[in-house]
């Protein structure tokens, strides 16, 4: 009996699965929210912020995977209304799975530290860090084997992170705020 509980627990329920398709969708949403700075700016690690701090890690996990396999489908879910292999695996692929990184490490900390003001902050700006760092490593790593003019990680963080720290200081305050007012009501 005792095994069965363990066992039915571990599944997801249908409410769960909601919440991850209603998630996935906020973050294809938010993806095509660009705010006209400098450089474009949209919401997309707004989104993943949001469905870490609310659904915890499994769900918010799951809910990155399934919008990234929508876009690899052609699904326009991506920046842009874009999709396919050609955006998952081009220059600025790496920042979308650095997502997954995002709403695992937002995930732990909140779990493991209690959904307090701080640590949402704190979570939040780290998963975004870690996504930067796989991100940009990933900018690199493409730009150098595709192109002949290489990029050092000192032009990359210049061109894909400088601009974008203000706007996710911002946002991260954001996620925190709606996270706080919206965990009672989410029942995940």
């Amino acid at each position: 009996m005792e095994k069965e509980k363990i066992k039915k627990s571990k599944k997801l329920k249908t409410i769960d699965i909601a919440y991850i398709g209603i998630f996935a969708a906020l973050i294809a949403v938010c993806s095509w929210i660009s705010i006209p700075l400098a450089v474009p700016v949209t919401l997309q690690t707004m989104a993943v912020c949001i469905a870490a701090g609310l659904l915890g890690t499994k769900k918010s996990v799951l809910t990155v995977i399934v919008y990234i396999l929508l876009g690899l489908i052609g699904v326009p879910v991506f920046s842009g209304f874009s999709s396919g292999a050609g955006v998952l695996f081009g220059i600025t692929g790496g920042y979308i799975i650095g997502f997954i990184f995002t709403a695992l490490i937002v995930g732990i900390m909140l779990k493991g530290l209690g959904k307090k003001v701080w640590v949402y902050a704190l979570s939040m700006f780290i998963g975004i860090a870690v996504c930067y760092a796989f991100g940009t490593a990933w900018f690199v790593l493409y730009n150098n084997s595709n192109s002949a003019d290489s990029v050092t990680i000192g032009a990359a963080l210049s061109m894909c992170v400088v601009p974008f720290i203000i706007p996710d200081i911002v946002k991260i305050a954001i996620a925190t705020l709606l996270c706080k007012r919206l965990d009672k009501h989410v029942k995940a």
